[in-house]
C-alpha cells in the first residue's frame, strides 16, 4: 500500500537548486511507484472543492514573480479523467460537494515538487484545490474520503508548508529561528502520536502558531494528507530542514 505524503514546496527555486531538501526529493520517487498522483496544492483556492479532470498534457502555470530562471521549465504530465472520477465518487460517498475543472494547468505547488520526484512526467496527475478557511475537522474529513487510494497504487500528496511566513524570512540566513523550530517540534510530536484533536486546534495550542501560520492555505494540505492516511494514521517524518531562517521544509509520510 502506498502511504499519503505531506511535502513542503517553499521557494519555487526547489525546481532547480541543489539543497539538502532537493537532494531528498530527488531520491523520494524511488520509494513509491504509483500509477497516478492526486495532489492538493496550496496555490489553488476554491470555495467548492475542485478536481482537475482531463487526459491531455497540462499547461505549466508560473504563478509567481521574480524567478525568471524558471519560466522556461515545464512539467508535461497528463491528467486522468478516470482517476478524477474515482476521486469525485469518493467525495460524493462522503457527502462532500466537488466540481471538475477541465482547463487549469499545474501550479508551482505541484510541478516544482513533481519534477524533482518523478522527472519523467510519465505518471498521471490529478490536482485538487483547497479551501483554507474550513474548520480543521472538515479538512481532515476531506482527506479521509480519499483513504484507501493507496491500496490502488495512487499516491495522495498534500503540498504546502508548516512554517510559511514570507514577511519573517531572512534571506541567506544559515541558522533557524527558535520560534519556527518550536512550532514544528510541537507539531511533529503530535503527528507522531496521532493526537488529532491537538493538531486540529493548532492555532490555540501550538507555540507561535500565528507567526508560523499567518494564513492557513499552506498548512491545510498537512491536514488533508493526515486525513487521507486514515482515521488512525500517525506520521513519520522523512525530512526536516529550513531555508532563510524559518521557511520550513518538512516531509511526512502517513
Amino acid at each position: 500500500m502506498i502511504p499519503s505524503l505531506f511535502l513542503s514546496h517553499g521557494s519555487p527555486y526547489i525546481a532547480i537548486e541543489t539543497t539538502e531538501y532537493t537532494r531528498f526529493l530527488d531520491q523520494l520517487g524511488s520509494r513509491y511507484q504509483p500509477k497516478a498522483i492526486v495532489i492538493f496544492t496550496a496555490h489553488w483556492e476554491a470555495q467548492t472543492l475542485t478536481i482537475s479532470s482531463m487526459d491531455e498534457i497540462y499547461d505549466t502555470i508560473y504563478d509567481f514573480g521574480g524567478f525568471p530562471e524558471l519560466l522556461s521549465l515545464t512539467y508535461p504530465a497528463r491528467g486522468s479523467k478516470v482517476v478524477a472520477e474515482m476521486v469525485r465518487s469518493r467525495f460524493e460517498t462522503a457527502g462532500i460537494s466537488a466540481a471538475f475543472d477541465t482547463e487549469r494547468g499545474l501550479d508551482h505547488g505541484t510541478w516544482t515538487l513533481l519534477r524533482r520526484i518523478y522527472p519523467e512526467a510519465n505518471i498521471p496527475v490529478v490536482q485538487l484545490s483547497v479551501h483554507p478557511f474550513l474548520p480543521a475537522e472538515e479538512q481532515l474529513r476531506i482527506g479521509e474520503a480519499l483513504y484507501g487510494l493507496g491500496e490502488e497504487d495512487i499516491l495522495v500528496i498534500g503540498s504546502g508548508a508548516t512554517v510559511h511566513n514570507l514577511r519573517q524570512v531572512r534571506f541567506g540566513a544559515q541558522d533557524t529561528d527558535a520560534w519556527a523550530s518550536a512550532f514544528d517540534d510541537w507539531l511533529i510530536e503530535r503527528i507522531s502520536s496521532g493526537a488529532r484533536e491537538d493538531i486540529a486546534a493548532y492555532m490555540e495550542l501550538a507555540p507561535d502558531a500565528a507567526r508560523a501560520v499567518p494564513r492557513p492555505e499552506h498548512f491545510v494540505p498537512l491536514l488533508l494528507a493526515l486525513g487521507s492516511g486514515g482515521p488512525a494514521a500517525t506520521g513519520t517524518v522523512l525530512h526536516r530542514s529550513y531555508d532563510h531562517g524559518n521557511l520550513s521544509y518538512l516531509a511526512v509520510e502517513f
